[in-house]
């Protein structure tokens, strides 16, 4: 080898060494570089000022004063200089523990919470990386149970990004109170089958155990019947109550290898539960117990004769006059969803709600309703004219009285309802059509459909806080490209108020952080506009060709391309190795019509495909510095299978994959995603979206990461993968993460594992 040669591979080294370092040195150098972003009202007690304190720089902060009727702003360094009692400031308290990325994945989890607060929470699932993922929010006065895995972190923030609280998941079921004052933490509960329950007048207790249901101790007898399943839920004038009954069905166990536990030398065998599509549910009945005789009553189940759940017993509510109670049917496959009615003496039942697809009902998003027992109606969520809207519906004759919410834009969420005024606040998207249509703008509109208003304005994506007596609220909104803006607004007729902050993220940007650029491409129908983003290195040369990468996810259930401000460290990680990185949002995701939702149905190989081809390829007539003949592409989880079927089917455009954690055959992974996009029965659709099937096709080179302790996606999976290609003759890389679990591709060692392998085949 010549010396000119050895010089060219030493220093080529050195640049290469160089661009990991500054790439895995982003996260600390861009941390705490956006200031005036976060904003927590604390109201007095009037209701008609508030102070907050808001970051000014990375060791400084001050106080504000708003006057909420003019919108008079005054600032000051302390509560003192604005004339508040110092002791104000404890009322923020938040719960003091280090937030810090999901280090690890154990067994499956839970977490409940209890949300004592005046105001609505947000709820982010904190990745291996350290990003915030947002998953909802938790209602004032509500509870939600979220599924986690030992180890994962949760932030709780208020509607404005404060944080209150941050939780790690634990090996049993955890009841947390929200309750301003951080998290108060009960005793850990594993869940339970049996309970006793108090009637609401207190004089009557029902417990359930599986051969027997007892009332005030005495068991009762009920010629037989068991498989009981509790709990007892009692009518409201404590006269009856209802219960379920079950059949027992066979649970699938999954087995994972432990290679290396912690507490011994010896691999350990572990068995889950884990139901895949296909496999028999329960088909869970009712009887409704009277607490006077003991005797009972069966509960016709000819029209919920197929239920699609994995529970025991069914919930139920109970009208205030105790005449009726209603439950929902979701009948397995997902195209036949009702809310029924059953008949307190007679057990009839009839149909309240109905509603049918030809293709998927999204039970899991879009099955959102509000009872409002006093005037005898219902309010239902429904995406039968091709949009998810609003409708109102009379519960006694069970049919629609008109639509509420019109046009060919989405809800997103309800917010409140006014039931006093008859009106509904509530999110909603694709509002202009100047306007990104995934940006949620704060909504109001009258019960009988007239009065329908927009209240916020500006270009973004819109988060609310209410004021306490709900006359003003804080709208803080901002975009991929634009960091926070926060104002006050009138609740009346969303009037600005005054501008409270403006984020200020020129340190972010001075740091090495570039910031995204928004752009749009028509679809595969050449009408329909498809919306994502692109990063690009630090130190861009526009002389220079750069590969392109392209981050996917495509799992139906949201839409994924940022449309909040983030630093977004994983994308522009890879952008600091000399990468163009994009993420978007093709056909057959969420929240832009059914139409565009459908694309995925029996079909999650599309992944969007078509339309993603066709707007990097647009993005790169303007934009020379994209080289379009080294393309590759990364995903985990449903992005793990996206990422390997990009090499399988469109390999003409993607050259590289790298495959984390994917449920490459949607028969091997859990049920309650895949038969919601693919169907029941389980056909031929499954196995044409099969990666493991078409393994055969792959073109390029293909990186497969899995953890060995995955139990959300079976990691047997990827490794029926590797036989298929082992099998066909295929060359590829292939590393299983020791004592990981879902995600592996996202610890240290998978995200330096991942930037090698993108590095060495599109930058060879």
């Amino acid at each position: 080898m010549s010396l000119r040669l050895l010089l060219f591979f030493a220093l080529s080294s050195n640049i290469l060494s160089a661009e990991f370092d500054a790439a895995l040195a982003l996260p600390k150098r861009s941390e705490n570089k956006v200031f005036r972003d976060r904003v927590k009202a604390n109201w007095l007690p009037d209701g008609q000022a508030f102070w907050y304190r808001v970051q000014t720089g990375p060791g400084t902060h001050e106080f504000v004063l708003i006057d909420a009727t003019n919108g008079t702003r005054r600032a000051a360094d302390s509560l003192k200089a604005l004339g508040l009692p110092q002791q104000e400031a404890t009322k923020t308290s938040a719960l003091k523990v280090e937030l810090h990325p999901t280090r690890r994945t154990g067994e499956d989890s839970g977490l409940k919470f209890i949300n004592k607060l005046g105001e609505d929470v947000d709820l982010f699932w904190i990745n291996q990386e350290g990003e915030h993922v947002r998953y909802g929010g938790i209602r004032a006065g509500t509870e939600r149970e979220q599924h986690t895995f030992e180890g994962h972190v949760w932030l709780i923030t208020s509607r404005t990004g404060e944080h209150l609280a941050v939780v790690e998941g634990g090996a049993q079921m955890q009841t947390l109170i929200i309750d301003g004052k951080g998290l108060t933490k009960t005793k850990n509960e594993p869940k339970k089958v049996d309970s006793g329950f108090k009637s609401p007048d207190s004089k009557s207790k029902a417990e359930v155990t599986k051969n027997f249901i007892y009332l005030n101790q005495k068991p009762l007898k009920l010629d037989a019947v068991k498989d009981f399943h509790g709990p007892a839920q009692w009518a409201p004038d404590s006269l009856s109550f209802v219960v379920s009954r079950c059949d027992p069905v066979p649970q699938r166990k999954v087995s994972i290898v432990d290679s290396s536990p912690k507490e011994q030398l010896q691999p350990r065998l572990k068995e889950i539960d884990y139901t895949k599509p296909g496999d028999q549910l329960p088909k869970p009945e009712m009887l409704i117990v009277r607490a006077g005789g003991g005797d009972f009553q069966h509960v016709n189940n000819a029209l919920f004769p197929n239920p699609f759940t994995q529970s025991h017993h069914i919930d139920v509510t109970w009208a205030p006059d105790s005449r009726e109670f209603y439950f929902d049917y979701n009948q397995r496959g997902h195209q036949l969803y009702r809310i029924l009615a059953a008949n307190e003496q007679t057990g009839a039942v009839r149909v309240v709600v109905e509603e049918t697809s030809k293709t998927f009902i999204h039970y899991s998003g879009k099955s959102w309703r509000h009872w409002l027992h006093g005037s005898g109606e219902l309010i239902w969520m429904s995406e039968r004219d091709g949009w998810c809207h609003l409708w109102l519906y009379d519960v006694k004759t069970g049919q629609p009285k008109h639509q509420i919410t019109k046009g060919q834009w989405p809800v997103r969420e309800v917010l409140h309802v006014d039931e006093a005024k008859r009106q509904i606040w509530f999110l909603a998207s694709g509002l202009s059509a100047k306007e990104d249509p995934y940006h949620q703008h704060l909504c109001r509109v009258n019960l009988d459909g007239s009065g329908f208003q927009q209240l916020t304005a500006g270009d973004g994506n819109h988060r609310i806080e209410f004021s306490p007596k709900r006359d003003f609220f804080i709208d803080t909104y901002s975009r991929a490209d634009q960091a926070p803006i926060t104002e006050l607004r009138r609740c009346s007729d969303g009037t600005l108020i005054t501008v409270m902050e403006k984020a200020e993220a020129t340190a972010l940007l001075a740091a090495g952080w570039t910031m995204p650029e928004r752009f749009v491409a028509k679809g595969r129908d050449g009408k329909t506009e498809i919306h994502g983003i692109i990063i690009t290195p630090s130190k861009l040369d526009p002389a220079k060709k750069y590969p392109i990468v392209e981050d996917i996810y495509a799992g139906p259930h949201g839409a994924f391309s940022p449309k909040d401000f983030d630093r977004q460290l994983r994308m522009h990680q890879l952008a600091e190795l000399g990468f163009i990185v994009v993420k978007l949002d093709g056909m057959g995701t969420n929240h832009r019509g059914k139409a565009f939702h459908d694309v995925c149905w029996k079909n999650l190989k599309d992944a969007g495909f078509p339309d993603r081809k066709l707007w990097i390829t647009e993005a790169a007539k303007t934009r020379p510095w994209m080289d379009l003949s080294r393309v590759g592409i990364y995903g985990g989880s449903a992005g793990g299978q996206n990422a390997m079927r990009a090499l399988l089917d469109h390999h003409d455009f993607y050259k590289v994959a790298v495959a984390d954690c994917g449920c490459h055959d949607n028969r091997m992974d859990k049920i309650w995603w895949n038969e919601q996009w693919m169907g029941w029965p389980v056909d031929d659709s499954y196995k044409l979206s099969s990666n493991v099937e078409d393994a055969a096709k792959l073109q390029g080179h293909l990186l497969l990461i899995v953890g060995e302790l995955d139990t959300n996606v079976d990691p047997a999976s990827s490794m029926q993968v590797v036989a298929a290609l082992q099998k066909a003759g295929k060359t590829f890389d292939f590393m299983p993460i020791a004592s990981t679990g879902h995600g592996a591709a996202e610890t240290p060692y998978g995200t330096k594992l991942r930037m090698d392998f993108l590095v060495r085949h599109l930058k060879p």
